[in-house]
């Protein structure tokens, strides 16, 4: 059975009835539907003196096209946790019409572990990236028609960039401004992905409307001809775009199949953002449940490192359990087997992709965090593959077998009695670097401790970034834009079996977020559509009902 047959024969609760387990009043949620809701941001200063829970983090190794499941395993372990008795809350991003559309075909678990109403969610659900969007563009807008208008203040460049939630590879390169009015400012230009915008960084890492509000006024947007920085504020636009992200900050609740609460909001790509859902969906599902259970995106290379090093600065909390999730098709992938080859036994290239594994065990450890390893478990698997491995991980890590795509939050029951134990550890957490270092320490940091990295090497255009933002970026973390596939900034070179050096092509301050983004190798910020997107499967049938969401 596909995964949205499955979905559509669960029997959902009516959302009232998932709030009413959180002690959660109908006055302070806004419901979209029957199956799901906003709640007030409110509620959380109602909750303010209640106690946290434990938080899990859930990483996983570099992705492979196979897909490694952890989306779905954080939604078996929360299920796991509420089957053994403990009150635990889901705290997911929300998915991006580009993957969706493109390769992924969805992004709300799989099996027996779905987040539902799976197609509102993979799809428009509450507007929120919509809204995104639009105020993205609102900005654009203001800032063209201030220099139509006369340009009083004086824009000499503009680095802001309109942004749509689909893959359009068209839009990496346009050329704006092109009309005969004179007072326009001519320019080569590019879009990028909504999730990937400053907006969006802004939106999952702001506390409150008050703090929304001035992240935004914040915004560079433009430098003026002798390099003094434009914002956001400076153009008055501030209060208009928080007029238009004023719902979309408060968190979306669901639920999963087995009727336990979800929180879904904020969903920014980890490969070309930090990859992590919106802080204060997190702090309410802290101050809700006993264990919180949120995920970042693809592996601890790219998502586990900015939710620690971004995320936990500003949550002002760190992991009490960190899993990492593996499957037997992905190691032997990053073992040197093809795809078309994947489910074949092959002990020898598992042996040699377990070095991935380890390696994200270690970067794990490297904050001063004990993880556990989750092996999801596939048919193809073989009972000597499943022992090799076992074998490997012995009296390096915690492990269990995973089989809640099967089963359930029931097939992550050992899994969630390890997470319980581990929760109860002391932890010594540490930051990989100190905010106050230097640009290129703090990257450099990140590339020889967390990737393998021997050095850095710069672009002339990112040694002028870097000049320029220097002073402007001080005490900001950084977020670094690299493929998520291997460990370097190659998309190819999985086995990094020679010493590699990170390449940094460009350095970009985002002063509302407050970190600085650095793109390496060659990554982009619009990311294109597969030869066969995802779309072409995706239709509606003679009933109305929607089909090729996987």
């Amino acid at each position: 059975m596909k995964d949205i047959d499955i979905a559509r024969k669960a029997k959902l609760e009516e959302i009232s009835k998932i709030t009413e387990k959180l002690k959660i009043e109908d006055e302070d949620i806004e419901k979209y539907g029957r199956y799901k809701a906003k709640v007030n941001l409110k509620l959380l200063e109602k909750m303010k003196d209640k106690q946290d829970g434990k938080l899990i983090l859930v990483t996983a190794v570099n992705p492979t096209p196979m897909g490694e499941g952890k989306t779905t395993a954080s939604i078996g372990i929360s299920d796991g946790l509420n089957r053994l008795g403990k009150k635990s809350v889901l705290a997911l991003r929300e998915p991006s019409l580009g993957p969706v559309f493109g390769i992924k075909g969805g992004a709300t678990g799989g099996g027996y572990s779905q987040v539902a109403p799976m197609e509102d969610i993979n799809l428009h659900f509450t507007g929120d990236i919509h809204a995104i969007t639009s105020a993205n563009n609102l900005l654009s807008a203001i800032i063209d028609n201030h220099i139509f208008q006369g340009n009083e203040l004086g824009f000499d460049k503009v680095v802001w960039k309109r942004c749509v939630d689909l893959n359009d590879r068209a839009l990496r390169k346009v050329e704006i401004g092109l009309s005969k009015e004179k007072r326009m400012l001519p320019r080569e230009d590019s879009f990028d992905i909504t999730v990937a915008s400053e907006i969006m960084a802004i939106l999952c890492l702001a506390n409150s409307l008050e703090d929304l509000k001035r992240r935004i006024g914040n915004i560079i947007v433009g430098y003026t001809k002798e390099n003094n920085p434009i914002t956001c504020r400076d153009l008055k636009a501030d209060g208009s775009l928080t007029v238009l992200l004023k719902d979309a900050m408060s968190p979306n609740i669901v639920q999963t199949l087995e009727n336990n609460p979800a929180f879904i909001h904020g969903g920014p790509f980890a490969n070309i953002a930090h990859g992590c859902n919106s802080i204060i969906a997190t702090e309410m599902a802290l101050k809700l449940g006993d264990y919180v259970v949120t995920e970042a995106g693809f592996g601890a290379d790219l998502g586990a490192e900015k939710f620690l090093n971004i995320k936990c600065r500003k949550l002002d909390k760190k992991p009490d359990a960190v899993v990492i999730v593996a499957t037997i098709r992905a190691l032997k992938y990053h073992g040197g087997v093809e795809k078309d080859n994947i489910e074949e036994e092959n002990i020898v290239a598992l042996k040699n992709g377990v070095k991935n594994l380890i390696k994200h065990v270690e970067n794990i450890k490297s904050f001063g965090l004990n993880p556990i390893v989750a092996i999801n478990k596939f048919n193809s698997d073989t009972e000597k593959e499943i022992d090799s491995l076992e074998k490997a991980l012995d009296g390096i890590v915690e492990y269990s077998l995973l089989e809640n795509w099967a089963k359930g939050g029931l097939g992550a029951e050992d899994l969630c009695k390890k997470i319980i134990e581990v929760c109860k550890m002391p932890k010594n957490f540490k930051f990989t670097y100190d905010v106050s270092l230097s640009v290129k320490e703090k990257i450099e940091a990140v590339a020889k401790n967390i990737y393998g990295a021997e050095g850095v090497e710069y672009s002339d255009s990112a040694e002028v970034n870097i000049k320029e933002i220097e002073t402007l970026a001080k005490n900001m973390p950084v977020c670094i834009a690299k493929t998520q596939y291997s460990l370097t900034d190659d998309a190819k070179n999985l086995r990094c079996e020679e010493p590699f050096n990170i390449h940094v092509e460009a350095v970009e301050l985002k002063n509302g977020a407050e970190f600085i983004v650095v793109k390496t190798g060659k990554i982009m910020t619009m990311p294109g559509l597969p030869k066969k997107p995802a779309a072409e499967n995706i239709d509606l049938d003679k009933n109305g009902n929607i089909v090729g969401i996987f």
